[in-house]
């Protein structure tokens, strides 16, 4: 074996994940989301308005494509008693959660919540809103919270439990 085999030999080579994310085609300019009136511009969505004057194309969103296709990032399962004891208390601290993250990051969106048996479960559309609503009610309510990623680091599974 010579010196360029083992070299390449050595080599862990990481396949490749699957962002759908990172599919969304790249704009020459800016764009502007019909659905919920984010623009894209200097390579990210936001809520800024775009300069007087600014041509933009109509394109959808990440965040509205994965509304529509009720295609999570993110999944917070709530569980135990607390949760039926105070229900709306919770779900309030969630929704001021997006409300603080969708300031700042436009695609960072609640996608649903649904009760499913016993349990509370809340959809969304980015890991980090999952993320910090998992550290919001660890902070406010304390209980027991588990992240989980996927291995291709694409979706995030938040359960909170607290009895």
């Amino acid at each position: 074996m010579d010196k360029h085999q083992q070299g390449h030999k050595d080599t862990l080579l990481q396949p490749q994940h699957h962002d759908r994310d990172m599919e969304t085609r790249h704009f020459a300019g800016a764009a502007h989301c019909p659905d919920c009136g984010a623009n894209f511009h200097a390579g990210r969505w936001s809520w800024q308005a775009l300069d007087a004057g600014t041509k933009a194309e109509e394109a959808t969103c990440p965040a509205c494509k994965r509304i529509a296709e009720k295609a999570a990032a993110g999944t917070v399962t709530l569980s135990g008693a607390f949760v039926q004891a105070h229900r709306e208390e919770i779900l309030n601290l969630i929704r001021h959660t997006e409300a603080m993250e969708n300031k700042e990051h436009a695609l960072e969106r609640l996608i649903g919540i649904a009760d499913e048996g016993d349990a509370v479960v809340v959809t969304t559309t980015g890991m980090h809103l999952a993320n910090r609503i998992g550290h919001a009610l660890d902070s406010a309510y304390d209980g027991s919270t588990r992240y989980t990623y996927s291995d291709d680091k694409t979706h995030l599974d938040v359960d909170w439990e607290r009895d």
